[in-house]
């Protein structure tokens, strides 16, 4: 839990967005959603020889709080009444590729940026949703959309780009059954970026070694 360290930013969010008042009275204490965020491997992903730093994910101011975001009309962006999640979007995407890719097997070492690894690919990630959307009707849909992009460091050139999105129907109208579905929809956006960026570098991989 990182709650302590967004407070901040959560404070700052309030006067920003509307509620959505759909679950919780006006001074009901926040419920916090931690969904999982470990995918299962696909096995036809390939096994690389090379290594991976994932690079913190970028995100829209709004959406990258810790607070469920909201589409109820076209245009408009609110958030759930007494809802938090346990770490901003981007918190979690980090983790969740990450953990996917150490899971698999399939890769020799993936670390964060930062973390000392002598990394030969980089992979950035841009969210460019992450909300219950109320907008063609109820109950919501969980919007998940991210671009990624994968670097070959040692010769700072992208090899690879490709965005990813993911919708998954809600049970319900609550902030609990959207919650349940953008965790969802964050695990197989996760997935799939992760069989892409095995794939990809792979790919590039071999072109490197045709070409000698």
């Amino acid at each position: 839990m990182r709650l302590r360290s967004l407070l901040p930013a959560l404070l700052l969010a309030l006067p920003l967005a509307g509620c959505l008042g759909l679950d919780a009275g006006p001074r009901a204490s926040p419920t916090i959603y931690a969904p999982p965020l470990r995918a299962s491997p696909d096995p036809a992903w390939p096994t690389v020889a090379w290594s991976l730093s994932i690079a913190p994910p970028e995100a829209p101011r709004m959406l990258d709080l810790p607070r469920i975001a909201v589409i109820p009309e076209a245009g408009e962006l609110q958030v759930y009444k007494g809802a938090l999640w346990a770490d901003t979007p981007t918190q979690m995407l980090e983790d969740s590729v990450l953990y996917t890719l150490e899971d698999s097997g399939r890769i020799t070492a993936v670390a964060r940026q930062g973390s000392g690894i002598n990394a030969d690919y980089r992979l950035g990630l841009d969210i460019r949703h992450f909300e219950a959307d109320f907008s063609a009707g109820r109950p919501p849909t969980a919007v998940v959309e991210v671009q990624a992009r994968l670097m070959h460091l040692p010769e700072q050139q992208v090899v690879g780009s490709q965005a990813f999105r993911q919708t998954v129907p809600a049970a319900g109208d609550g902030a609990a059954q959207a919650a349940d579905a953008l965790g969802q929809a964050l695990r197989a956006t996760s997935r799939a970026i992760a069989g892409w960026a095995l794939a990809t570098g792979q790919a590039h991989q071999r072109e490197a070694h045709a070409a000698r």
